[in-house]
């Protein structure tokens, strides 16, 4: 029952948060592994205007798929890079699922809040639909992120295990994920995927 105006305003820090948290995550252990380059890049921060991308933002609200602006990762800076390249990966979306649970939290506290007056109608409205996107937004971003499909973190997460030579391979592939994620999109196969888990585990975080 929301229009346009309202879901935007609502979505800006759910949004926002997962983003930055995100790249904030994966240059900040990056760092942790000996890789200077996002610091250097000044990434390091949790500043969202340094991780927006504005083409992939507005692509989030348009289409329902974004990006961010990645941060820049040196492997070669790794002193171990299969333990570096496992937990970069892992870092950005594990920071979303806690995210998730933040926000869960949130909502849980403010719903058993009963409203005195109208202004705590008011108050409380806006913020447990902000807390329940926080949930829905971190628990898809970060399920999304775990797919293998190449410059996604799943797909940097299990190179970490493979052998150089198929890893190599596998990197390459890379090249046409971006390809690869518009046709399973578009096709209806990355929903069919990810929402039965979203929905799943938003039942699970939130009173119904």
């Amino acid at each position: 029952m929301l229009n346009s105006v309202q879901k935007f305003v609502i979505l800006v820090v759910p949004v926002l948060s997962a983003i930055t948290f995100h790249e904030f995550a994966h240059g900040y252990v990056a760092y942790l592994f000996g890789d200077p380059t996002a610091k250097n890049a000044g990434r390091l921060t949790l500043n969202p205007i340094k991780h927006i991308d504005p083409i992939g933002m507005i692509a989030l609200f348009l289409v329902k798929v974004g990006w961010a602006r990645p941060v820049p990762i040196n492997p070669t800076f790794f002193f171990n890079k299969r333990l570096g390249l496992f937990f970069v990966a892992l870092a950005g979306p594990m920071v979303n699922f806690l995210l998730a649970l933040f926000f869960a939290g949130a909502f849980r506290i403010l719903f058993t809040i009963e409203p005195h007056s109208i202004w705590d109608y008011l108050f409380l409205r806006p913020i447990l639909y902000i807390c329940e996107a926080g949930v829905l937004i971190n628990i898809g971003f970060g399920i999304f992120n775990l797919l293998p499909v190449p410059p996604l973190d799943g797909s940097n997460i299990i190179i970490s295990f493979l052998p150089d030579e198929i890893a190599q391979f596998y990197f390459k592939i890379g090249k046409f994920g971006f390809l690869i994620l518009i046709i399973l999109f578009f096709t209806g196969t990355i929903q069919k995927l990810i929402l039965p888990l979203i929905y799943k585990f938003t039942f699970i975080l939130l009173p119904m």
